[in-house]
């Protein structure tokens, strides 16, 4: 773990915790939500929007921040409880998240809610986003970094593969490519709705420096990400972030069941699945604790 000390992976697991928390509360909140694949991709919102996004809370629209774009938009059930734990919005727009009248929808609107780069759900269409974001940095001589998130049914969308061509093309070392590989996605297994395997070895074809984690691990998740980054300084093949994740990260009775892709808690589950997010923090901190320098 080349630039995370011991001391910083134990707070990035506590600020884990706390968004999984939050997350389930939100869907409480909320009534329902696409929980499952939420979880799967908090350990990276946390890494990055607490250890290497740059960007600026009291001045969100700045012109020289690192962008952000979620192109899985439905895990905004995630991505909302960041945003407002980072200081972006009001904690209290959570309480109303997804319901009539509010400004946070099942995804969220850049339009509405500060802080969000681009507004996604239509799944497919990040990849292109991010394709132009990143070319219009090196054109206008700047140096920020374009990260993007996409999962892995949403790949079963021929759009994220012409995004992912003209990354290539451009050689966009400044726009690093995250695929959320939970294997589930609405229907069932991925593998079942539409194979995707040998998953890297598409992207490696498609000119991608591809670099397989636990994406559900931290110390894995940052020695990628600084990979990536160094890569990023020169025009050269960028890299996509393979992270092999579980749905329902965190949560163990839910762990890789597809029929949690969207799901309601009520009061049982609610602290059922706190008292799992605490089980699971533990062996968390033990491994932070013995792999961490």
């Amino acid at each position: 773990m080349a630039n995370l000390s011991k001391a910083e992976w134990l707070a990035l697991e506590k600020k884990a915790l706390e968004l999984r928390k939050l997350c389930v509360q939100t869907t409480v909140w909320a009534g329902s939500g696409h929980f499952g694949g939420g979880m799967s991709v908090m350990d990276l919102l946390t890494v990055l929007y607490h250890k290497y996004l740059n960007i600026k809370v009291d001045e969100p629209q700045w012109d020289d921040r690192d962008r952000f774009i979620l192109s899985k938009g439905h895990a905004a059930i995630a991505y909302a409880p960041v945003l407002c734990d980072k200081g972006f919005n009001d904690v209290e727009m959570l309480k109303s998240f997804n319901l009539s009248g509010s400004k946070m929808g099942m995804h969220l609107d850049s339009n509405k809610v500060v802080g969000v780069d681009a507004s996604t759900g239509s799944l497919g269409h990040g990849p292109s986003i991010a394709a132009g974001t990143a070319l219009a940095a090196r054109l206008m001589n700047k140096d920020f970094l374009t990260y993007v998130v996409t999962g892995d049914g949403e790949l079963d969308e021929g759009s994220c593969w012409e995004g992912f061509m003209t990354i290539n093309h451009y050689n966009l070392s400044n726009c690093i490519v995250f695929i959320d590989r939970n294997h589930n996605m609405i229907d069932g297994n991925t593998e079942d709705v539409m194979k995707l395997e040998p998953l890297a070895d598409k992207m490696t074809a498609f000119g991608f420096n591809t670099i397989v984690v636990d994406g559900n691990n931290i110390g894995e998740l940052c020695d990628a990400i600084d990979v990536a980054i160094e890569r990023a300084k020169t025009p050269q093949a960028p890299t996509c972030i393979l992270m092999d994740t579980k749905k329902g990260a965190g949560i163990k009775s839910i762990e890789g069941d597809y029929t949690w892709h969207y799901g309601a808690i009520d009061d049982a589950l609610f602290e059922k699945f706190n008292n799992e997010l605490d089980a699971d923090y533990a062996a968390r901190v033990a491994r932070a604790e013995k792999e961490g320098k």
